[in-house]
């Protein structure tokens, strides 16, 4: 049989379904039997009345998305090894070696300025409602967890409130409640707050805006996403709405100031607009000007995060980040996405998580083994859980210290919120209310942070940053457990040979070694002593 990798022409990110639903042609993805009088359920039927509409996961603004491709290696084709012999990081005695003792603080920068309390971060959340609508769980649970949270792009360009004089931003609303939401919960110097730009931002000042006027430090270039190959999109419900930000440089589909599609608009015959932004243009001489513009106007530490690109331009990212000593590296895999990326490009787009993180290991090593600056990487890319992060940590090692997850975190802070208006309304679902009907109940940290935090900021925090908070700390227990298993009791000891590949081709893709040939040289040596 055939393995096809790709579900086409049906699913729940579009709002669509076969009619056939157990009879489907693998390859088109339409019903076997295609009937004259369907009112068309699929893709192509919906997109007979709602056409470039049903590019996009629906329902805009309430959801995030990620691929349904199923990629010939991902990380569970990896698994951890264990030991029973040894520690590293710790004296090898049972009563020390224990799995709280590991330790998953991470420092980073060119100057080590940087440090986590745990090797994960959000890498990049923006101007999207689901972004905005849940930025107070985000922020504070980010902070009070000691991780770094990233304000991803165009939140100055669609702040309303944004004051804008000569093509240059002098104070936003949005951008400013975003910052100092986040720094008033951080504790005792862990964690950051990151202001990324796309072209849209580079032209408006927004990091130049971010560090003068709101003490950023942090400042990430963006060459785009996993998630697509083209700019960040949103749509816009208002004609209004629509007009300003055509006037502010977007890219606006259908144009909000023809009048005839003001007609269409007022008639209802379309009920949103769709705001683009551009495509960067990527050249070496650009890139170190800008990375000296930055330093100039105050930043502290430079990154930049790149997508699923074709491999010249993961070398042209790990290239120029060496050459320009940019403090962290972020390379996000194909497959997923936070806003609303065109469906079937978040499907069939770009180098999939372990093929891309794989070329990744390969450049790097060939630069560091010439001796030159390599900085700090993270990997990002459908990452959600201990196991996988413990496996991007291995695979990338030792260049490698934290993962970047985005789908995950906002999962669980729209959980933790949507828990504190269940508790509001006083209909908490029976799900949830066995584990009791008050937040110290529910949220299993709760006592140890009301006890850190005291009564009075406790209370203050809302449901929202709980989840986030609460889901960390599983996260963090969860790869103590795997690094102790591994004898690994800092992130520092984590190496390319505590995972093994469960497949021949994952073994050729990622170059760890198949799982009947890992140990081999330390076998023979056992067996012959």
């Amino acid at each position: 049989m055939v393995q096809t990798y790709s579900k086409v022409n049906a699913s729940a990110a579009t709002l669509t379904k076969n009619r056939t639903e157990g009879s489907v042609v693998p390859a088109s993805g339409m019903c076997v039997t295609c009937v004259d009088g369907c009112i068309g359920m699929c893709e192509i039927g919906k997109s007979a009345y709602r056409g470039h509409e049903v590019i996009y996961p629906q329902p805009f603004g309430m959801i995030t998305t990620a691929s349904e491709k199923q990629y010939p290696v991902d990380y569970s084709h990896f698994n951890i090894m264990g030991t029973v012999v040894g520690a590293h990081g710790i004296e090898a005695d049972s009563d020390k070696a224990i799995f709280p003792a590991v330790n998953l603080e991470v420092a980073f920068g060119r100057d080590g300025g940087i440090k986590y309390r745990y090797p994960w971060h959000i890498p990049g959340i923006g101007s999207t409602n689901i972004a905005k609508n849940n930025w107070e769980g985000l922020a504070i649970g980010s902070a009070l967890a000691g991780t770094g949270l990233t304000i991803g792009e165009n939140v100055v360009g669609m702040d309303p409130e944004a004051v804008i004089k000569n093509g240059r931003v002098v104070d936003t609303v949005d951008l400013k409640r975003r910052v100092n939401l986040y720094k008033k919960y951080q504790r005792d110097g862990y964690g950051a707050i990151i202001v990324q730009a796309n072209v849209e931002d580079t032209r408006l000042g927004a990091q130049e805006y971010a560090i003068e006027k709101l003490g950023v430090e942090c400042v990430e270039l963006k060459w785009g996403q996993g998630a697509k190959d083209i700019g960040g999109e949103v749509k816009i419900e208002s004609l209004k709405k629509a007009q300003w930000l055509y006037e502010r440089g977007y890219v606006v589909l259908p144009n909000p100031t023809d009048p005839d599609v003001i007609k269409a608009f007022e008639n209802g015959e379309f009920k949103e607009f769709e705001r683009h932004s551009r495509v960067g243009m990527v050249t070496e001489e650009s890139f170190a000007q800008r990375v000296d513009d930055l330093r100039k106007a105050g930043a502290k530490y430079v990154f930049l995060k790149t997508g699923a690109y074709r491999p010249a331009d993961l070398a042209r990212a790990i290239s120029f980040a060496s050459r320009y000593k940019i403090d962290l590296l972020t390379v996000d895999g194909a497959g997923g996405g936070t806003g609303m990326s065109p469906w079937r490009m978040m499907n069939e787009w770009g180098v999939p998580p372990v093929h891309l993180h794989s070329l990744l290991y390969n450049y790097t090593k060939h630069l560091a083994d010439k001796g030159a600056y390599v900085p700090t990487l993270a990997l990002a890319g459908g990452f959600t859980f201990e196991d996988q992060i413990f496996k991007g940590l291995a695979l990338g090692a030792p260049f490698v210290k934290f993962i970047g997850m985005a789908r995950g975190p906002i999962a669980a802070a729209m959980v933790g919120k949507t828990i504190g208006r269940t508790m509001d309304e006083q209909m908490i679902p029976v799900y949830v209310e066995r584990f009791g009907n008050t937040r110290d109940e529910i949220f299993v940290t709760a006592s140890t942070l009301r006890k850190e935090l005291g009564d009075k900021e406790f209370e203050s925090i809302p449901t929202g940053a709980l989840g986030i908070y609460t889901y960390y700390e599983r996260l963090a227990q969860g790869l103590r457990q795997l690094m102790a298993g591994s004898r690994k009791f800092a992130i520092e000891h984590v190496t390319r040979d505590d995972i093994a590949a469960l497949t021949k081709e994952a073994a050729q893709v990622s170059g760890i070694p198949y799982i009947m040939d890992a140990d081999q040289g330390k076998v023979e040596r056992i067996l012959n002593s």
